[in-house]
């Protein structure tokens, strides 16, 4: 799991806040169409870390405050795909590597 040393991290309670606040960040499921459609953090997409540069239709402010996520802690998927985007360009990413087992065992 290779990331670049800008990559921040994100935990499950600060995620669930900034997502009630006011100014909700674009939450991006990193795994394939069919892993999103099994479970998924309510309103996030799903752009897998293959297809990357679908975001570029999809988020079109590069300052778009994002956070992706993939099934675990374990799972590269995320922190792969946050990569891309700031290779990309993107400025404010940040991976929520505790995945979708964390926000299910933080109770979200």
């Amino acid at each position: 799991m290779t990331a670049l040393a800008t990559l921040q991290s994100i935990d499950a309670e600060t995620l669930h806040r900034k997502m009630t606040g006011e100014h909700s960040p674009i939450i991006i499921n990193a795994l394939a169409k069919d892993a999103f459609l099994a479970k998924h953090i309510p309103g996030s997409i799903n752009i897998p870390t293959e297809n990357a540069e679908i975001a570029k239709e999809i988020i079109p402010y590069m300052d778009a405050e994002i956070v992706v996520y993939c099934a675990n802690s374990d799972c590269d998927a995320s922190p792969k795909l946050a990569q891309k985007l700031e290779e990309m360009g993107y400025t404010h990413v940040s991976d929520f590597e505790e995945g979708l087992a964390g926000w299910r065992k933080a109770g979200y």
